[in-house]
């Protein structure tokens, strides 16, 4: 079947056709926005300047950061803007663009939180053989990894969509390009496609959170073995990790790891994982880490000083 494509752009539903409702959207979301540039780039401000990269923990937390914020600006600034644009367009290629970025950074977020599992498993586990395992090389190379694993992904998503005739409508309601809605607007069957899309993502989704509990299941049974003290301190650390687990997967496992359809929640729900989760990552491990937020004291105590002695 030779390829038909008339569609140039697609329009946008946005997340409300209300504009008063716009507007109120406009300014939480720009709030949001600015939260996440500037939580993570605190951390990794923080990670960078207080000595931490040398730990494990604090290496890969610190490309955590940097993910969540690319992971937001695929998305955020252009809703932000069409919140107030009574045309929400983008080019094909645009849109094919966003769909890439989308995938890149949401598969490497999940590796990342996986290869963070298992730090921590290795770390509460193996204490005596942490850094003769966790050395800078090998984790260097599982880094690389997680970004592999996320372009090798999103490379396969976008092969999938790109191959497709669009003849009209070109209308999407949602607020970004995402696969499922796009493949509703494909004037061909997408049933295969919407298989092997379900499957890529489905199987990186499922196998990622099955390695998660898996390494959550063997630490707190190992937990049992230790002193109250090192049990709270094993548990505080933990903690911040699986939080960030929860809020992530629970709406990406909504949202790919079912049939190829689409339903009104939607928008509301990848609001979540692409706009509230990395708004959260860095209020999650400050609060909730003693390390960070005394890295973060002495960090502002030598800005004061320096600030203070001009």
């Amino acid at each position: 079947m030779e390829k038909i494509n008339n569609v140039t752009e697609f329009i946008f539903w946005g997340l409300s056709q209300n504009p008063e409702v716009e507007e109120v959207c406009f300014v939480l979301f720009s709030f949001f926005y600015a939260v996440i540039l500037l939580g993570n780039l605190l951390i990794m401000l923080t990670v960078c300047t207080g000595n931490l990269l040398k730990s494990p923990m604090y290496f890969f937390l610190n490309f955590l950061s940097f993910v969540d914020i690319c992971y937001s600006s695929v998305t955020a600034p252009k809703m932000i803007v069409d919140l107030l644009a009574k045309k929400k367009t983008i080019s094909y290629v645009g849109c094919m663009l966003q769909l890439f970025g989308v995938h890149f950074f949401g598969c490497t977020e999940i590796f990342i939180l996986t290869v963070m599992a298992y730090d921590r498993y290795v770390a509460i586990c193996k204490p005596l053989h942490y850094m003769t395992i966790m050395d800078r090389e090998r984790c260097n190379k599982m880094l690389l990894g997680t970004w592999i694993g996320g372009f090798i992904h999103s490379l396969i998503q976008v092969a999938l969509v790109v191959q497709l005739p669009f003849c009209g409508p070109n209308e999407i309601d949602h607020y970004f390009c995402d696969v499922h809605p796009v493949l509703k607007l494909a004037c061909t069957d997408t049933y295969i496609v919407g298989v092997v899309v379900i499957a890529n993502s489905g199987t990186i989704g499922l196998g990622s959170f099955v390695i998660l509990l898996f390494s959550y299941s063997v630490i707190l049974v190992s937990l049992r073995k230790q002193s109250a003290e090192g049990r709270r301190k094993a548990l505080s650390t933990c903690g911040s990790h699986i939080a960030v687990v929860i809020i992530f997967f629970g709406p990406c496992t909504f949202m790919y790891m079912r049939p190829d359809t689409t339903f009104s929640e939607d928008k509301m729900v990848a609001v979540f994982y692409t706009i509230i989760t990395p708004m959260l990552n860095p209020l999650i491990y400050t609060l909730r880490n003693a390390e960070v937020k005394n890295a973060m004291k002495k960090l502002w105590g030598k800005k004061l000083v320096w600030t203070n002695s001009k």
